[in-house]
Order: C-alpha cells, then structure tokens, then sequence
C-alpha cells in the first residue's frame, strides 16, 4: 500500500510536470490546446486534500495559476480564429485533395474578379468595318463637298505692283540702269577682255560711296545685267556686263557669293594691295 509520503512526493512531481507543460505553451506560443485541462483539474483536486505544508499550498496555487493562464489563452485563440474566418491549413489542405478539378473549377470561377481584360478585333468588328469602307463614296465625290474659293482674274496697276514690292519704282530702275551704263563704260575703258576686277570697279575714294556701289553691283548681278568671274585659286574676282539684260531664273541654279566689302579690304585696295 501507498504510504502518504510517498502520495505526497508522486503528487507534488505530477504539479511540477503540469507547471512546465504550461509555461512551455506560454513561452513557445505552442497550441494551448494540447493542455486537457479537465485532465490537469483533476490531479489538482486529488493531490489537494494532501497538502499540509505551506510549500505544496504554494506549488497548488502555482498550478492553478499556470493552468488558468493556458485556459485564457485557449480563449483568446477561439476569439482570434473566429473573427479572422481562419481556417485551418490542414483542413484546407484536406478539403482540396478530396473535391474534383471540376469543383475546384468552379470555385475559382465564383472566387475570380479580373482586373486586366484583353481586347482584341472580332468577326462582329471586321463585319462592321467591310460594312463601312464598301458604303464609304470613292475620295473624288467626297472632295466635292469642299468647293475650292474660284478667284476672278483682273488686272494691277504699276504703282500697285511697286506699292506691293513685286515691281521697283522708277527711280530705282533708272539708277540701276544708269549704273550698268557706267559699268559698261568702265570695263571699256580700264577691263580687260570684257570684264574688269570686281574691286577696281567698286572702288572708290570713300568708303561709303564703295558700299554703295557694291549695293548697286549686286543688284545688276542679280537682275542679270551682269555676272560675275570668281577663280578661288588666285583669289581674283571679275565682274562682267551683259550687252542686254538676261534672265536666269528657270534655266540655271542661281548660286550666293558672299564678297566681304569692309574697311580693311577697302584700305587694302587703295593701297593696291587687294586684286
């Protein structure tokens, strides 16, 4: 027969072993569950009435303690799941080797919300567009709903030409015609096979009336009543008058000579260092 000192050391390990399990649980978040609490309940009331000493009092009242710690946190486990529509994985996984791929279909088709849709051409689309490119009117008619503006052709007076610059005025021509005479008068006097340096014709004895010629000379270039002999090699510029005026316009590629008329080459040229 079991002798109560026996009792009390085999009670007193089975509350030590009930602390441990339950700080376990507190300490490694363990599921609280695995705690049978109406099992531990039971030790402490059998081993209660042997309790003498205050020491097993406390280590009772410990495992009361340890006990109701893992009750409270069964409850707030209950509390967590049930809010959370937590479901439990192994029950999930359960559940999805057990149901057909014709069910599993179907719960993805209630559980499916695309946010992204492809749109792409379609027989309905292609039906619509043959439909309006065979009732589209060919470009000609449809151009004909905008009638170009018809202008009337009259006639413009001189001084309306010249207002709108497209003709000189007269005291212009007559100086430029006066200036291509002098031209002509001049390589016939000082030039030489018909043409005269282009320097010993704008050459004068100021420097503004030497702008000024050059102004004239490049407006008879121009306007065809002369031409002008560039040989980059020895760096020589002719000018040469046409007997009449001739127009290039349309018939050759009309080309920019850029010639610098500044007071360095106008002082050159008096000193006769400048062709």
């Amino acid at each position: 027969m079991q002798s109560k000192r026996e009792r009390i050391r085999i009670g007193k390990e089975k509350l030590q072993r009930i602390i441990e399990m339950c700080k376990s649980v507190e300490e490694r978040s363990l599921d609280p569950f695995l705690i049978d609490v109406s099992e531990v309940i039971s030790v402490i009331k059998e081993y209660f009435p042997d309790w003498e000493v205050p020491e097993d009092l406390c280590l009772d009242a410990e495992t009361v303690y340890r006990l109701a710690s893992v009750i409270k946190l069964q409850s707030e486990w209950v509390k967590h799941r049930s809010t959370s529509l937590y479901t439990d994985p192994f029950l999930l996984e359960e559940k999805l080797t057990r149901i057909s791929k014709e069910e599993m279909v179907e719960v993805f088709f209630k559980a499916w919300h695309p946010i992204v849709e492809l749109e792409q051409i379609s027989l309905h689309s292609i039906a619509e567009a043959m439909k309006y490119w065979e009732n589209l009117l060919p470009l000609k008619e449809r151009w004909k709903e905008f009638p170009t503006a018809e202008f009337e052709a009259g006639t413009a007076t001189r001084d309306e030409l010249i207002k709108q610059r497209i003709l000189r005025d007269k005291a212009f021509s007559e100086e430029l015609e006066n200036f291509w005479q002098e031209m002509r008068t001049k390589v016939k006097e000082k030039g030489d096979d018909g043409k005269i340096r282009y320097w010993d014709f704008i050459g004068a004895e100021t420097y503004e009336e030497t702008v000024h010629k050059a102004f004239m000379t490049s407006f008879l270039i121009t306007y065809g009543y002369a031409t002008l002999e560039v040989y980059p090699l020895e760096e020589e510029i002719f000018i040469k008058p046409y007997d009449k005026p001739t127009t290039k316009i349309g018939k050759k590629q009309l080309v920019s000579i850029p010639i610098a008329v500044t007071t360095d080459n106008w002082m050159k040229w008096k000193r006769g260092e400048l062709k």
